[in-house]
């Protein structure tokens, strides 16, 4: 067995998620969750299908999120993966109903930081062991950080 990482590749400004699932149906599922759950948003998912013919299924309403979510897809290559990149939408915003999708068995992550994922590949085919989301922590934050933390949510319209 090989380990490797393999880098998602993004603009800064484009969120994702990254999950596994187990039937070739979540494609078709997270498009409609994805447009059900938030209006206006710019998305492509792609699925890595496990058995059968092996392809990268995908679906979206936007060309650029669609070519994303594809080419991570493609460069992942874990089966039964999936990989879905917004736009004026964040996590947050879809991520319960993500997670709600029967077919959905779990989130690796949902974030607009630089992420690694952690491979395991054999003969059989690759696997995601986990990832690496952003950057180590620097410190703790103080009181500065707090309200700072705390401004922000608001701005975002998260917090009254």
């Amino acid at each position: 067995m090989e380990l490797k990482t393999v880098a998602v590749e993004k603009p800064a400004d484009v969120n994702f998620i990254l999950g596994q699932s187990h039937f070739i149906k979540t494609v078709e599922d997270l498009h409609e969750t994805a447009v059900a759950s938030v209006p206006g948003i710019k998305f492509g998912v792609a699925f890595c299908e496990a058995s059968g013919h092996c392809l990268v299924r995908w679906s979206g309403n936007d060309d650029e999120m669609i070519a994303l979510a594809r080419s991570n897809a493609e460069a992942i290559a874990a089966g039964h993966t999936f990989v879905i990149c917004m736009r004026d939408a964040y996590p947050i915003n879809l991520l319960n109903a993500v997670k709600a999708v029967p077919e959905v068995c779990g989130i690796f992550c949902a974030t607009a930081n630089p992420v690694e994922v952690v491979i395991a590949e054999s003969a059989q085919g690759r696997g995601i062991l986990g990832v690496i989301d952003g950057e180590r922590p620097k410190g703790v934050e103080d009181e500065s950080g707090r309200a700072w933390r705390h401004d922000l949510l608001r701005r975002f319209g998260y917090k009254l």
